[in-house]
């Protein structure tokens, strides 16, 4: 480090590294540790077993709340007691949350393939969803609008809000408030592995759900995890994490910032730079240096950056790019000279955040797009949050005897083919006379 300064940020050059040095620098992975998900599945088969008891047992040991049912007055209240200013921040990000989503509600699809051959695919939005949003530590009203949003657009008619309390066994105003301008009728106080049992397999108090969406701590991803089959879930939410790609024409204070963000979220969250430019990384260490005594969770950010930061130098601008590619991260901000080309090449990537004017906390809150996203190197795989994730397809095929005609020696074929005689008579016996 330069005169003598230890930052506490890793430096690494990829032209250092072995093919299976740089595999193993992006091997990572948003699923918990073995024994969390042993804990976490534990609880979870405790409450499908004793429901509203174990839910219970786990509030006494953990809080969190039993999954009661927060009256409506006290969401109308909740609203009425924030300021006028967050209420309209609240207001104003819902509406460009709205807006954008609802650009993505699916389409029908009917097609006839040959003459006498119609398949359709339709989509249909689920009956009922649960919508984790986090809290305890910290409040996080964003979430409940990421999440509840996309299921009304989708048409969802239920939706239920599973919200755990704080240590003082109070539910944040911001969270409930946000739930009351979202005409949420369903906000259940209940968090941790717990609550996702409850929703997944449902108790005398808490009806289940189809789907569970939103993110949570690494018991909450395993818990999803462990029900995943009885119901459906959005995605395995890890820590949270960004790739900052970067050339020499980057302001190093945009840089610092971008990466301070995100690790902001917990000690476990990844934030990486990648840069051609040697000078660049100085400049940036110098920075996060310099702001880290004035951070509220400067604690946290140090575990992170400490852990989990890297501060890489690839070999010219093309390796910086591929490196960023191959990292796929959740969130990826490009301070580029060419920011829109270089976000062409990131096909895998959770959410982009293209040139100086789009810090990625824009994501997390106001631009519209959603910040419940792919983690741990998924986002090549799996998408973020959407309309369609609030519904499913149906294949739909309508033929007349013509068509079945056309199609009749090739189900003879291959059907002779596979042994299955059975599926080729249920042909067959249409045109028996």
């Amino acid at each position: 480090a330069p005169d003598g300064a230890v930052h506490p940020v890793k430096r690494l050059s990829l032209a250092s590294l072995t093919p299976v040095a740089r595999a193993d620098l992006l091997r990572r992975s948003a699923v918990p540790d073995p024994e969390v998900r042993a804990q976490a599945a534990a609880i979870v088969e405790d409450v499908r077993l004793r429901g509203d008891a174990a839910l219970a047992d786990y509030d006494r040991q953990f809080g969190g709340g039993v999954g009661g049912l927060v009256p409506p007055d006290d969401l109308k209240a909740a609203w009425g007691s924030l300021p006028e200013g967050l209420r309209r921040a609240l207001a104003h990000a819902a509406a460009n949350i709205r807006r954008f989503h609802e650009a993505q509600v699916p389409e029908d699809l009917v097609m006839e393939v040959e003459p006498g051959v119609t398949v359709e695919r339709r989509w249909s939005p689920l009956r009922r969803v649960g919508c984790y949003v986090p809290g305890g530590r910290a409040a996080y009203p964003s979430t409940l609008l990421m999440t509840v949003i996309p299921a009304q657009i989708a048409g969802v008619p239920e939706i239920a809000v599973a919200a755990p309390s704080s240590s003082g066994g109070e539910l944040s105003p911001a969270v409930l408030g946000a739930a009351h301008m979202l005409g949420v009728a369903e906000v259940r106080q209940m968090g941790g592995a717990q609550a996702i049992a409850a929703l997944a397999f449902g108790t005398a108090s808490v009806p289940r759900v189809e789907k569970i969406v939103g993110p949570g701590n690494a018991f909450v991803t395993a818990a999803k995890l462990a029900v995943f089959g009885d119901v459906d879930i959005d995605l395995p939410a890890g820590p949270s994490e960004v790739v900052v790609l970067a050339d020499g024409t980057a302001d190093p204070r945009h840089v610092a910032a971008d990466l301070l963000s995100q690790a902001e979220h917990g000690p476990d969250s990844p934030a990486v730079l990648v840069t051609a430019d040697a000078g660049l990384i100085d400049a940036v260490a110098a920075e996060i240096e310099a702001l880290l005594p004035s951070m509220s969770r400067r604690e946290t950010l140090e575990a992170a950056l400490r852990h989990h930061g890297l501060l890489v130098l690839a070999a010219d601008h093309d390796d910086a790019v591929t490196f960023a590619a191959e990292y796929a991260a959740e969130h990826v901000s490009l301070l580029t000279s060419d920011a829109a080309t270089d976000a062409k090449r990131l096909t895998s990537a959770g959410s982009v955040f293209v040139g100086d004017w789009a810090p990625e906390p824009v994501g997390d809150y106001a631009s519209g797009a959603n910040h419940v996203l792919p983690t741990g190197g998924t986002a090549g795989a799996m998408s973020p949050l959407g309309v369609d994730g609030f519904g499913s397809w149906r294949q739909v095929q309508t033929l007349t005897e013509a068509g079945l005609a056309r199609l009749r020696g090739t189900i003879r074929e291959l059907t002779a083919a596979e042994g299955l005689d059975a599926h080729r008579y249920a042909v067959e016996v249409r045109f028996q006379r």
